[in-house]
């Protein structure tokens, strides 16, 4: 496998749909249990709603490329309801890659972006039955808060609410 030196964070725009569908199907087909969207939302989506969905307003869209492939990707949006916070979202890193501190890099950049912003809090939802994300993200910084999360693609699950404050620059 390749090493941690050849990962390029590259950010994606609209017209980069293709290589977000790829990794974002493969993501709801590997983990479908990790995620609000299931599969099933979006294998048929027409290119419209894919580049509307790297379209979102100040947000940014990351890919991981290690060695050159695509491996993993997320996404900070800026929360309209508080303008001190941002939220992480659609993250995820496939099998090949995972343990080799790829979530890690996108954690961070996805952090920087937000204090570039002025976001003072980094928010995410996760499966409450995920310990291998729940220890990513506590491991980061994260912390359970006392907000209710949505319902899951399953309607039995609620995703947990974590946070992380920001350093300001």
């Amino acid at each position: 496998m390749p090493e941690l030196d050849e990962l390029e964070l590259r950010r994606v725009s609209p017209d980069d749909w293709p290589l977000w569908r790829e990794l974002r199907l493969a993501a709801l087909a590997e983990a479908p249990y990790a995620f609000g969207s299931t599969l099933a939302d979006w294998q048929d989506a027409e290119e419209a709603r894919w580049r509307s969905r790297l379209d979102l307003p100040g947000a940014l869209d990351l890919v991981a490329l290690l060695a050159g492939r695509p491996v993993g990707m997320a996404s900070g949006v800026p929360v309209e309801a508080d303008a001190a916070a941002a939220e992480l979202i659609s993250m995820w890193v496939g099998p090949q890659a995972r343990g080799k501190g790829v979530a890690d890099r996108l954690i961070t950049e996805i952090a920087h972006w937000a204090t570039d912003q002025g976001r003072t809090t980094l928010k995410l939802a996760v499966a409450p039955d995920n310990p291998a994300a729940l220890a990513l993200y506590r491991r980061n910084g994260f912390a359970d808060t006392d907000e209710p999360g949505d319902l899951m693609a399953d309607g039995l699950r609620r995703e947990l609410v974590m946070a992380k404050a920001l350093k300001t620059p």
